[in-house]
């Protein structure tokens, strides 16, 4: 097992942001993907987190993503926002979308905000989350480039596409639901295969489409729908409204997320936040009830709780960080 240290959340963004000036980005890009990054972290999302700096760092210094890029908007109905990341990292757009929705939102009932050129946006939960903190219901859809077929098929048109939902409640912190519609998020694939440990039996496929516990087999191959033909069903739903809605690329037209070939991904993000009193007063206490009576069944959990707990924990004691990885990023371009 590798030597494990313990970082302050300055530290960890400190680190994050030095490497990614020192690869072609600016200082404020740089705040920014560290701001997500350290999030991805504090959420025990460690394959969303500190494992993607070396190949942002790579796409950066070979211009697959524009660190230097800034982020443009048009609202384009009172209650619609397109923004264009400008084929940079994804989190300045998504800082757009978070400073315009809640606002929009409260005037008009609901708002959405559409990014296009864009790139990997991390853990959505992140995002829904600090929508729910600022008082309205959020729903995020994301695409990523191809890795898994549609039902019956073998040929990867859509990404892994995440799905998150958070809702503000009355009396506590946030619900926040973050699901992949592959069994498990790809990002949890790549760190196994960084890390040269094998996967469990029935997350991916090989490229001869077989069943896997190599990780490395599995990021050339397919990953295994969640919910079989359902989740090939709702992954097409992600990419009609991130892409086909927005302008950005379809998962089947992305280039990839984990190295530093080909041209930028150009993929997309959804964003659609909701007035919690849109339909009357009272919105964020009926849904305090509903999870009111999930915390109070024996055996269940309010989806966020566990991400929400390991967030106050890091912040109390520190955040574990394997020892090689935070030295391999101190060296990228030193």
């Amino acid at each position: 097992m590798s030597n494990m240290l313990t970082m302050t959340p300055e530290a960890v963004i400190e680190l994050i942001s030095a490497v990614l000036v020192r690869s072609r980005t600016s200082e404020d890009n740089a705040a920014s993907v560290a701001r997500a990054l350290l999030a991805a972290e504090l959420a025990g999302q460690n394959g969303h987190g500190l494992r993607r700096v070396a190949a942002y760092s790579a796409q950066a210094l070979a211009g697959k993503v524009d660190g230097f890029a800034v982020p443009t908007s048009e609202q384009t109905r009172p209650g619609a926002l397109a923004i264009d990341a400008g084929n940079g990292f994804a989190y300045p757009a998504m800082d757009l979308a978070l400073d315009w929705l809640p606002a929009a939102a409260k005037a008009q009932g609901i708002a959405i905000a559409g990014i296009r050129r864009s790139h990997h946006c991390g853990v959505a939960g992140v995002i829904v989350e600090a929508l729910a903190e600022r008082g309205v219901a959020a729903l995020m859809v994301a695409n990523a480039p191809a890795a898994m077929a549609p039902w019956g098929g073998r040929r990867p048109l859509f990404g892994t596409d995440p799905i998150a939902f958070a809702a503000p409640l009355s009396n506590g912190a946030p619900v926040v639901v973050d699901i992949s519609l592959s069994k498990v998020a790809r990002g949890k694939i790549m760190a196994a295969s960084q890390k040269g440990d094998p996967i469990p039996e029935g997350w991916a496929l090989d490229p001869d489409g077989n069943p896997t516990t190599d990780a490395k087999a599995a990021m050339a191959g397919t990953m295994i729908p969640l919910g079989d033909a359902k989740g090939t069903a709702l992954a097409l739903m992600v990419e009609l409204l991130c892409a086909g809605l927005t302008g950005a690329n379809y998962a089947w037209q992305a280039t990839s997320f984990f190295d530093d070939k080909g041209d930028p991904p150009g993929t997309g993000q959804a964003i659609i936040a909701i007035d919690p009193d849109a339909f009357g007063a009272g919105g964020d206490e009926r849904m305090a009830l509903m999870a009111d009576m999930i915390a109070g069944t024996e055996g269940a959990r309010v989806p966020g709780r566990r991400r929400q707990q390991i967030r106050a924990d890091y912040l109390e004691n520190g955040i574990p960080v394997d020892a090689e990885l935070a030295a391999s990023i101190r060296a990228i371009g030193a």
